[in-house]
């Protein structure tokens, strides 16, 4: 430790407090105190701590800890400093992980009364781990504007390596699409505002405001404009989606604002500020240019993390996780430095946080939040015109093989709805699911779509266990627009989504009722299961479930129950095994905002399932020639100038 020279020259990741009120499950995301503590820790900022004498408190948390793999593989410094003011005195122990979260210790410091800056580098990284810190205090020990920075190494240079360019200005245009959200995109307005060290690197916040209930129609949206000193541009334009909200955004920075960076948001978000200059600096001192993607937190369960990281499956082209990564982990009940029992670390069924410490390399990362370099837009693009859905795939894909990786980097977070909280994957979203799966496919995908219309096929079948008929109608659809080509994906914008909501309305399972109880009550179906079952032979148990399923999806339906439900299910019960065994059932929205009345109408899953099969057949035959046009026009449909047009006859 070198207390005689300033060893730090710039912040990368403030060590911060919980926000005052916060549960303790979100507080343990900023610290943990020790359970032998005999009194309170106190903070009257979110960067000032007082720890009394005898207390100890750590910093190994999702957002205080310091990914240290990550500044490893991507950044251009090989040494970080822990720097933070001590007044009275206090033991700092600093530590480590392995990339299977075995803990290392690295040193421990006696201080008192000084300003304290601590080098420690990132050899020991490559794979995996974090760096973080704990502190003991002496006497009654106060801590304040902690925070892991970039160094001052000899000759004024930041850079481990001479030949390597100097950080850009840290100066970002953030950018959230709005549309009839106006609640939502005033908090998010609020939320860029409330710390002065997060405003100060906001050069401009741009908000296309694509719905018909307006932000500046409530009564705090004038405070929340002033907060942000005249950085606010609103763009009111036609619906057209999330692609045409972002590409609005990225058009706007590129047309009219000199920030070297672009960061994307969703409105419906709760956001910790500081992980915006997070996502910057992380941008700032990479070796080359990188996309940063933030994590997404569940917000109706605030410390839980959705996902460390996504990637596209190459055989099938759908989703899932990344290798290594972990999801829906739990940091109040595991936090990041729980290892687990011999019993939790010999099965892998078991939950601990050792694999948090693996680095997780990532195809893409959603638009709930994801920052751009300025050169990367200008040199790719804006995106596709895809509406919704796939667009930020796409995105990064394109950007990957443009030699610009995506990051999704740890302690960078928002809180979101997370998605399984959701519809999206049956209801009208199911039509550009399809469609813009298969359009990205055909530019990124394989060379042969056997997998990926053998995927589509095996949901397909799902859906029809499931009387969900007008999400097969809407995927139809969405095949026949694909066939139909690129042509057209600038015209029909503003269109697909009527068009597509016209369709779902003549199908019961589309139709929401407030509740339950508005229809008649349930007659029962005595012996048909509603409740899953897990564990390793979980498979196995279920196959007299499935036989009896697919002997009664073969016989025609008794139209008797479609005058009252057999069964009122939650989303959560209506799985296929509960579903294919009934003609009738009330299934909640995922939201609990109301009921849909579903009925089983064998002759229609048939036509449905014809058609389909007739279209996926033409996508085989054609996907040579479909990936020949898809890819010759990238250049127009991504075109500055073609979305310019668009805006400008908003």
């Amino acid at each position: 430790m070198d207390t005689s020279n300033t060893l730090a020259v710039e912040k990368l990741q403030r060590v911060l407090l919980p926000k005052k009120g916060e549960p303790h499950d979100v507080r343990m995301l900023y610290l943990i105190e020790a359970e032998h503590n005999k009194q309170r820790l106190s903070w009257p900022d979110r960067t000032s701590l007082t720890v009394p004498a005898g207390n100890e408190v750590s910093f190994e948390t999702y957002f205080n800890a310091f990914p240290a793999s990550y500044w490893r593989r991507w950044s251009q410094l090989d040494t970080v400093v822990l720097a933070m003011q001590v007044e009275g005195a206090a033991t700092i122990s600093v530590y480590r992980s392995k990339h299977d979260g075995t803990r290392v210790a690295v040193d421990s410091f006696e201080v008192a009364d000084q300003q304290v800056e601590i080098p420690l580098k990132l050899a020991n990284f490559e794979d995996g781990g974090w760096l973080w810190f704990d502190i003991t205090a002496e006497t009654d020990a106060r801590i304040t504007d902690a925070a892991w920075c970039a160094p001052q190494l000899p000759g004024e240079q930041v850079l481990a390596d001479a030949t390597r360019v100097p950080p850009q200005p840290a100066r970002v245009a953030v950018g959230i699409p709005t549309f009839n959200r106006p609640r939502d995109a005033v908090n998010a307005l609020h939320a860029l505002a409330e710390d002065p060290y997060v405003l100060e690197r906001i050069s401009d916040v741009l908000m296309p405001d694509q719905g018909n209930q307006h932000p500046a129609d409530l009564p705090d949206f004038a405070e929340a404009e002033a907060n942000l000193e005249g950085r606010l541009r609103i763009f009111p334009q036609g619906n057209l989606g999330g692609s045409g909200g972002y590409s609005r955004i990225m058009y706007e920075a590129l047309e009219h604002t000199d920030a070297p960076f672009i960061l994307y948001m969703d409105d419906d978000i709760a956001i910790e500020p500081d992980s915006i200059v997070r996502a910057v600096q992380a941008a700032r001192y990479a070796k080359h240019p990188i996309l940063v993607g933030g994590q997404m937190l569940n917000l109706q369960d605030r410390s839980q993390l959705r996902t460390t990281g996504e990637a596209v499956d190459p055989a099938t082209f759908m989703w899932g996780a990344a290798p290594h990564a972990v999801y829906d982990h739990d940091f109040a009940r595991y936090p990041l430095g729980y290892t687990g029992t011999r019993e939790e670390q010999m099965d892998p069924r078991k939950t601990t946080s050792r694999a948090l410490h693996r680095r997780v390399d990532v195809d893409y990362n959603g638009w709930w939040m994801n920052l751009f370099p300025r050169v990367v837009a200008e040199k790719l693009g804006l995106p596709l015109p895809l509406f919704i859905k796939w667009d930020d795939t796409e995105y990064a894909l394109r950007a990957k093989a443009a030699g610009f990786p995506t990051v999704t980097w740890p302690g960078v977070a928002i809180w979101h709805m997370a998605w399984a909280d959701k519809d999206d994957a049956i209801d009208w979203q199911a039509y550009f699911h399809t469609r813009n799966r298969l359009i990205v496919a055909s530019v990124y995908g394989p060379e042969q779509p056997d997998g990926i219309l053998k995927n589509m096929l095996k949901s397909t079948h799902k859906h029809i266990m499931c009387m969900e008929y007008s999400t097969m109608a809407i995927q139809v659809e969405a095949m026949r627009d694909f066939l139909a080509g690129p042509g057209k994906l600038f015209d029909v914008l503003e269109t697909t989504l009527p068009k597509v909501q016209a369709i779902r309305k003549d199908y019961p399972d589309a139709q929401v009722v407030p509740s339950a109880a508005d229809l008649p009550a349930p007659t029962g179906a005595p012996g048909v299961p509603t409740r899953d079952i897990g564990g390793r032979l979980a498979k196995v148990k279920k196959l007299p479930w499935a036989a009896k399923a697919l002997l009664h999806q073969r016989k025609v339906e008794d139209r008797a129950h479609w005058d009252a439900p057999q069964l009122n299910l939650t989303a959560d019960e209506a799985r296929w095994f509960t579903l294919a065994r009934i003609d009738s059932a009330t299934v909640s929205t995922a939201g609990g905002t109301g009921v849909a009345f579903r009925k089983r109408d064998k002759q229609l899953a048939d036509d449905l399932l014809k058609q389909t099969k007739e279209l996926q057949e033409q996508i085989k035959q054609r996907w040579p020639e479909l990936q020949r046009e898809y890819r010759a026009a990238m250049p127009e449909l991504t075109s500055r100038e073609n979305w310019g047009r668009v805006f400008d006859a908003q």
